[in-house]
């Protein structure tokens, strides 16, 4: 059997058609499982770029995260809860970067990925003093041996009036 081949203009198309329509079968999935208003709406753009908002529209100018093809790109988290009143949660650089770190776990739990498959961290921090004290806290939420690669740098006037700052980028 003798393969015509095809215009890369072709490919690019039926490349673009296949994404979607996986993206509507998704978008179908989650309708089916009564998801239309809470778990992951996700809504192409681009071709390539999938934005997941797990909470639904986001409330800011931003998305929580990006997947493009395998990878995935948080936007940076600070430590706030749903208790801290708006603000970042009290007790320093620890209770902070605890709470950073767990914004993120939750983000790439429900998006449908985990801390395993972070590769690479940005961590900006208001004071670069408690580096050590920020260190001894998020090397606990990786396993011993895969600790993603990582840029910091100081940084003035965080969101909030944080400590820390952290993105990170995973694979999906």
């Amino acid at each position: 059997m003798n393969a015509t081949p095809i215009s890369p203009r072709l490919a690019g198309h039926m490349l673009r058609s296949v994404i979607a329509l996986s993206v509507a079968v998704l978008g179908l999935a989650c309708l089916e499982r009564g998801d239309e208003d809470g778990a992951l709406h996700e809504a192409a753009a681009a071709d390539t770029a999938v934005y997941l908002t797990p909470y639904g529209p986001p409330t800011r100018p931003f998305s929580p995260a990006v997947r493009v093809g395998n990878v995935i790109f948080l936007s940076g988290q600070i430590g706030t809860d749903a208790s801290a009143s708006g603000g970042v949660v009290p007790g320093g650089i620890e209770a902070e970067t605890r709470q950073t770190l767990d914004n993120i776990k939750q983000v790439l739990t429900d998006i449908g990925s985990s801390m395993d498959q972070v590769v690479k961290c940005t961590v900006m921090m208001a004071d670069m003093k408690e580096w050590d004290r920020m260190n001894a806290v998020y090397v606990t939420y990786f396993k011993q041996g895969r600790l993603p690669a990582r840029s910091a740098l100081g940084a003035n006037g965080l969101a909030l009036g944080a400590r820390v700052e952290i993105e990170c980028i995973a694979s999906a």
